[in-house]
């Protein structure tokens, strides 16, 4: 396939997730939340993750932000979800080594692999990884209910 057919899948999957993100909405009271809010550019996320025996069981999210930083944490939740908490820190580890441009094999990552291109836009790593931050946030304290921040600058 050539470059810019590839390039134009990319960029179609990214707008598919932006415009109808998978996992998108709230889980209830039983849930760990995480609200994260980039003052660079404005996004906020909510997440909400259900474990079960250290294993996520549901995941969702809402907020407003970019299509980047949508599209990232659709793909986020479809990649994480049904996964231990060590696994999805795997994974976030590998998201983030992704989008700063390092040479990774993604597939694990489903379509999330297909954010790669963001780490040639710098000021859009922050977009990409919002979501991926408030799961790891969750991960790191899988037992407090409610954590809410800003990203650091």
């Amino acid at each position: 396939m050539a470059l810019s057919k590839l390039d134009n899948l990319y960029r179609q999957v990214i707008l598919d997730h932006s415009s109808h993100p998978h996992h998108h909405g709230t889980l209830g009271e039983d849930s760990q939340k995480v609200e994260l809010h980039n003052p660079t550019c404005g996004d906020i996320i909510t997440l909400e993750v259900q474990l079960k025996d250290d294993i996520i069981e549901k995941i969702a999210f809402s907020g407003h932000g970019c299509s980047i930083s949508t599209a990232s944490a659709s793909m986020m939740t479809d990649a994480v979800i049904g996964k231990t908490l060590k696994e999805a820190s795997e994974l976030s580890e590998l998201f983030s080594d992704l989008v700063q441009g390092k040479d990774v094999d993604a597939e694990p990552l489903q379509d999330g692999s297909m954010l790669g291109g963001v780490a040639k836009f710098p000021a859009r790593i922050k977009c990409a990884t919002l979501g991926w931050k408030a799961l790891n946030q969750i991960i790191a304290n899988p037992t407090v209910k409610e954590h809410k921040e800003n990203i650091e600058e």
